[in-house]
């Protein structure tokens, strides 16, 4: 249950997972505003198991990327029920990295060193393959270095693989030019968290493109 203030001004109790349960009925759901700002406040509450098992089917059946990140980030935070074998489905189903990433964070909690070392060594290969394909790739890094992503999972679980990828990422990030640094990052909650306005990174952007790199 959470609250919300009505027209009159007043505050009444909604239960946001039942609101989800309706607005998931209508046509084109996914891509509507308001489904997507109430699933945010799904981490932000206690979920029960019949809230976690409605997330979880509406996550397989999600085609918009943002509700499933969404939906990923939420389930991370749920304590007491059992979420190993969703995240290690998700890791295999996501091509993002962070999106990975977070399916890490979320089954590292059930998961024995062994188990998590190999998923990263998958994880790994992609991400030194990225310069390749995307050689300003700043935006995964950006999420990935963020305090929400393996800062966290370094300082959590202090594990050689965490530790492997990270360094591997800032050293991959360290190497692109300054205009694609430090445009926003990911907080403890991973919401985002803008470090220029909108304007001065666009500006900064254009700016190196226009130098002809």
């Amino acid at each position: 249950m959470a609250e919300e203030e009505g027209n009159d001004g007043g505050i009444h109790m909604i239960n946001i997972i039942e609101e989800l349960k309706k607005m998931s009925q209508k046509r084109g759901f996914e891509n509507k505003n308001d489904f997507q700002q109430l699933l945010e406040r799904c981490k932000d509450i206690t979920l029960s198991n019949e809230d976690v098992e409605f997330l979880i089917e509406l996550y397989f059946k999600a085609k918009n990327l943002y509700i499933r990140n969404t939906i990923l980030k939420a389930l991370v935070f749920c304590e007491d029920i059992d979420l190993k074998e969703f995240f290690l489905k998700a890791f295999k189903k996501e091509r993002y990295l962070d999106m990975r990433l977070t399916a890490i964070r979320g089954y590292a909690k059930y998961a024995t060193e062994k188990e998590v070392e190999k998923l990263m060594s998958k994880f790994i290969e992609i991400l030194m393959k990225r310069p390749e394909s995307t050689p300003y790739n700043f935006q995964e890094y950006e999420l990935l270095r963020s305090a929400f992503g393996l800062p966290y999972l370094v300082n959590q679980y202090g594990y050689a693989c965490f530790i492997q990828a990270y360094e591997q990422e800032e050293k991959q990030y360290n190497a692109m030019p300054d205009a694609f640094k430090g445009h926003f990052t990911l907080n403890e909650k991973g919401d985002i968290v803008q470090l220029r306005s909108l304007g001065e990174s666009k500006k900064m952007l254009d700016e190196f493109r226009s130098r002809g790199n």
